[in-house]
């Protein structure tokens, strides 16, 4: 196995609004659309569906480059909100391997949290632990740029 690791600090935000932001089917929306649309303009998310519960399914999909995506999993570990552990499949290959899961740590701080989400994946994909963690990253900071903003 290997180990993608993004971390990032949240200077305003709780540890309850980004563990929520990763369980609420609009924050995703929101945030997620954030995200593609700062790698493709084009890009945006077509679908969200999530079952926030241990053995619960999601599925984030979406168009890059005019390209349909899907991302999918099973939660495994909901501890609100410090800890969010979940499988994650883009393709029924890695279903049927189950060698995929994805750690979101969450530590509070004086002002915020920190986040750190840690993704083991079969050895098979260590060319990729650089763009996995870029792309975690980049999902977490989305999260602060769309959650951070007052409503």
């Amino acid at each position: 196995m290997v180990t993608a690791v993004a971390r990032h600090e949240f200077a305003t935000l709780t540890p309850e609004q980004v563990y929520d932001a990763w369980l609420d089917p609009e924050a995703v929306r929101i945030w997620g659309d954030r995200n593609l649309k700062e790698r493709d303009a084009s890009a945006r998310v077509t679908r969200i569906e999530i079952d926030p519960k241990v053995g619960g399914r999601f599925v984030f999909a979406d168009i890059r480059g005019g390209e349909e995506s899907e991302a999918w999993g099973y939660y495994r570990v909901l501890d609100r909100p410090r800890l969010l552990v979940f499988t994650w499949f883009t393709s029924v290959q890695e279903e049927v391997e189950d060698a995929s899961t994805v750690t979101l740590s969450i530590t509070p701080t004086a002002g915020g949290c920190v986040a750190t989400m840690s993704h083991e994946m079969s050895v098979e994909w260590a060319d990729y632990i650089e763009p996995t963690a870029k792309a975690w990253s980049g999902m977490l900071r989305a999260i602060e740029e769309t959650r951070g903003q007052p409503a």
